[in-house]
C-alpha cells in the first residue's frame, strides 16, 4: 500500500512546496521593489531585516512539511546553545540538495538566515530564482580549468561576487553558508581527488577564506555542520516521498583565530598554507565524526 501511494505522495508534496514558495514570494518581491526604489542605507537595513523573517517564515512552513513526511527521527547534536543574533560563518559537508533543507530545518530561527553562494544558472529558476535575488543571495559564476588558464582574470570576477556579498552581509546579521568540497559527494569524485578522508572530497579553502577576510573578525564563531545518512543519501525525490530515512546531525561552535581574518589568501603563500592547515584539521575530526555517527547508526 505504501508503494502504491509514494508516486502521489510525491507529487503533492512538490505542489504544496510550489505553492508555500509562490505564498511567501510575493511579498518578498514587493519589499525588493522597494528596496530598489528607496536606497538609503538606513531604510535597506530595515527592509533587509523584514525580508529575512518572511524568508524565516517559508523556511518554517517547509520545516512543518518535512516533518509530517518523515517516519525516522532526526538525531540533531550541538543546537543547544546558539544564538538568534550576530554573524555564524557555517560550513558544512556536502552529500545531497536535501541538506540545504536539513541545514535550514535544524537552524531556522537558532541563528540568523543562511545565505548560501549559489551558480549563476540558478538565478533563473522560475520564482525562487527570483527570491534568492532579492534576499541577496550571491552568484557565482563556474569556469573550467581551461577557461581559467585562458582567461586567468576570470578568477576575479567570483572574488569580487563574494567581497560586494559580504559587504551586504555585514550590515544584517547574517549566516554566511560555505560547502567547502564545492560539490556534492559521490564515490566517482572521491576516487577521482584521491581524497585522504573516508566520508569526505577535499576542502576548497578559497572561498572561505575571502570571507573571513572580507567580513574581519565581525564572524562569532564557524559553525561547522556534519551531515550523515545511515540508510543511504536520499535524493530530493525521495525527501518528498517521505522515504528520506534516517538523518543525523552534529553541530560545533568553533573560535576563528583571529589572525585568519588578517592574511592575504591569494597573494601569500605563508598564510595560505596556515589556512589549509587549520581547514584540515577541521576535516580530520569531520571525518572521524562521520565515522563514528555511522557506528553509532549500526547499533
Amino acid at each position: 500500500m505504501r508503494k502504491l501511494l509514494t508516486f502521489p505522495l510525491g507529487v503533492l508534496s512538490f505542489v504544496l512546496l510550489a505553492l508555500n514558495t509562490i505564498f511567501w514570494c510575493v511579498p518578498v518581491f514587493a519589499l525588493s521593489v522597494l528596496k530598489v526604489l528607496l536606497p538609503v542605507p538606513g531604510v535597506r537595513r530595515h527592509i533587509d531585516a523584514m525580508l529575512n523573517q518572511l524568508a524565516a517564515g517559508w523556511i518554517g512552513c517547509n520545516n512543518a512539511w518535512i516533518g509530517l513526511l518523515q517516519r525516522e527521527p532526526w538525531e540533531v547534536t550541538g543546537v543547544e546553545n546558539l544564538r538568534y543574533a550576530g554573524w555564524y560563518l557555517v560550513n558544512c559537508n556536502h552529500r545531497s540538495w536535501v541538506d540545504i533543507l536539513v541545514l535550514q530545518r535544524v537552524l531556522n530561527r537558532r541563528i540568523p538566515m543562511l545565505k548560501f553562494f549559489l551558480k549563476q544558472e540558478l538565478i533563473y529558476v522560475p520564482v525562487i530564482g527570483l527570491a534568492w535575488w532579492a534576499l541577496d543571495f550571491p552568484f557565482m559564476r563556474r569556469h573550467s580549468r581551461a577557461a581559467l588558464r585562458k582567461r586567468p582574470e576570470l578568477r576575479k570576477q567570483d572574488r569580487e561576487t563574494t567581497r560586494r556579498a559580504c559587504a551586504k552581509f555585514a550590515l544584517v546579521p547574517t549566516s554566511v553558508m560555505n560547502f567547502a568540497e564545492g560539490t556534492r559527494f559521490t564515490d566517482a569524485k572521491h576516487r577521482a581527488q584521491s581524497s585522504p578522508y573516508r566520508h569526505l572530497l577535499k576542502p576548497r579553502a578559497g572561498a572561505m577564506a575571502l570571507a573571513i577576510n572580507t567580513m574581519g573578525e565581525r564572524f562569532q564563531s564557524l559553525l561547522d555542520v556534519t551531515i550523515a545518512y545511515p540508510d543511504g543519501t536520499p535524493s530530493f525525490w525521495q525527501l518528498a516521498c517521505g522515504q528520506c530515512g534516517r538523518v543525523m546531525v552534529d553541530v560545533r561552535e568553533l573560535p576563528i583565530p583571529p589572525e585568519l581574518s588578517r592574511g592575504d589568501y591569494d597573494t601569500d603563500p605563508a598564510f595560505r598554507a596556515e589556512f589549509h592547515r587549520w581547514l584540515g584539521d577541521i576535516w580530520e575530526q569531520k571525518d572521524r565524526k562521520i565515522d563514528s555517527m555511522l557506528a553509532q547508526a549500526a547499533r
